[in-house]
């Protein structure tokens, strides 16, 4: 594809990814609550949900979730519930503040990688986006099929990193927080995080 479209879709993607969504406040409150193994693997989850997503857009899946409002709203809600779900665990795993001898329990790096694979995955918004923007960057002089692999990993890419900076700031100033009732109170911030990426995700509309 030509270099100028390429160098346009990395700026732009560049600024999805440094807006914050429900993807990005997953990790936030994985990193906040679990620290920054749980938080990197969770964006190893949702690099791996993007580029599914991605791939499935550009695939032709944007046209079928653009014409079924029950899809859509199928892979919404069983994204907001899961993310809600875990923010929730995290409140609770996090009720023993005022125990200061016990420490909450932490999210497992498995359980974020697996949870920001489905959040990516079966965000219908990503597939949706993707249908409507990426075709703005394909050379119509030029076969689509050897353009639009590069779209994906290019999406995926810079996504990953974006993520990546946000978890790694994230958890560093939750690892300022040593003591067993800080980190109660950190594990409690990232649960919340968690239940308004949910909130977020179960507001998206078509």
């Amino acid at each position: 594809m030509r270099l100028d479209l390429w160098f346009a879709f990395v700026a732009a993607t560049l600024v999805i990814g440094l807006i914050p969504g429900p993807g990005v406040a997953a990790i936030l409150g994985y990193a906040i609550g679990s620290g920054r193994r749980t938080a990197f693997a969770s964006v190893g989850g949702l690099m791996l949900g993007n580029l599914a997503a991605s791939t499935a857009s550009l695939l032709g899946m944007g046209a079928v979730l653009a014409a079924s409002t029950f899809l859509f709203g199928l892979l919404k809600w069983a994204g907001a519930v899961y993310l809600i779900v875990v923010g929730a665990m995290g409140l609770w795993r996090a009720r023993n503040a005022h125990a200061v001898a016990i420490r909450p329990r932490m999210i497992s790096p498995r359980a974020a990688f697996l949870g920001n694979l489905g959040v990516g995955t079966f965000h219908p918004k990503t597939i949706l986006f993707l249908a409507a923007f990426a075709p703005q960057f394909i050379d119509p002089s030029r076969p689509y099929w050897t353009q639009a692999p590069v779209l994906i990993a290019t999406f995926v890419i810079v996504l990953a990193l974006t993520d990546s900076c946000y978890a790694w700031a994230a958890s560093s100033a939750g690892g300022l927080l040593r003591s067993p009732r800080a980190q109660a109170w950190a594990q409690r911030a990232g649960g919340g995080a968690l239940i308004f990426a949910g909130l977020a995700t179960a507001a998206i509309r078509r």
